[in-house]
């Protein structure tokens, strides 16, 4: 029997197991996500937005991952408040940003943030998204390219489907959703039900698609990733200005399992200009 069957007080994790992050101390005792100093609310498009600042300098944003909130990001926020301005966000449905329709799509939460940028006066900026913030950042970038002077991206996929969503994810997703749907039509189950389903049904891009993104882009993926390394590869090679960074020994949650990593490759990337290796190039 499902935990979640056995004690009603059990939430059901969404995608990518959350109980991890409490494992590699994101959930330690912060304000990320619930800094009354920091956060703010934009009312957008039929929701109020949560958002956290910190820092000053050039803005950069961060999008988190799926089932995730501001929070997730307690590794990064501090690194890079250092010299930029976060802007930290809870996407749509997620952390204090609800959302009471049924419909759920990584095109809205794109023009969710392309809003938030609007309101706060900001022409383009770098975009750090992780799984479901990258691909809100994939399609940020597409439907308004403009926003996204850099873009990384770590895990993201572009299709629902066992050749983009290793096996057991797709598998665990699908019985969390068959699960959640049992549950009781409360507002809270209904509302994780969405987010779940969001990665079963949700993005439809293509390749070819990629090809649109003009901005550098940092595409990062374990070797151990719920993204196979073959998709990401196809997401680097689409993308003109691209760069693929690979972890090994590492799973989806390199920004936390391998944190110092992360950042010092993040800042490196947001900091020095794009280069285009070929020709005699590739062999220095």
């Amino acid at each position: 029997m499902p935990e979640s069957r056995k004690n009603p007080g059990f939430k059901i994790v969404p995608a990518f197991l959350l109980l991890l992050l409490m494992a590699t101390g994101v959930y330690a005792q912060t304000p990320y996500g619930n800094n009354k100093a920091a956060g703010r609310y934009q009312a957008t498009r039929g929701i109020r937005l949560y958002y956290e600042s910190y820092g000053k300098g050039e803005p950069l944003l961060l999008l988190h991952i799926n089932g995730g909130s501001i929070n997730v990001f307690s590794g990064q926020i501090p690194f890079f408040a250092k010299n930029y301005r976060v802007i930290a966000v809870d996407s749509r449905a997620h952390g204090k940003t609800t959302d009471p329709a049924d419909s759920l799509t990584f095109e809205m939460m794109a023009d969710d943030v392309n809003a938030l940028l609007d309101s706060l006066h900001i022409k383009s900026c770098p975009v750090i998204g992780w799984s479901d913030g990258g691909i809100t950042g994939l399609v940020l970038a597409m439907r308004h390219p403009e926003k996204v002077k850099k873009l990384v991206v770590s895990g993201p996929n572009l299709w629902p489907d066992t050749t983009a969503l290793i096996p057991f994810v797709y598998d665990y997703l699908q019985r969390t959703a068959d699960s959640l749907a049992k549950l009781p039509p409360t507002a809270a189950n209904k509302n994780q039900l969405k987010v779940i389903r969001l990665d079963l049904l949700e993005p439809h891009l293509t390749l070819q698609q990629l090809e649109a993104i003009k901005c550098p882009t940092l595409v990062i993926g374990g070797d151990h990733d719920g993204i196979p390394v073959t998709h990401l590869v196809d997401i680097y090679r689409h993308i003109p200005q691209a760069y693929l960074w690979i972890v090994p020994s590492a799973s989806h949650f390199i920004a936390t399992t391998k944190k110092d990593q992360f950042n010092a490759r993040v800042a490196e990337f947001l900091r020095e200009p794009y280069k285009n290796i070929e020709g005699m190039n590739v062999l220095q």
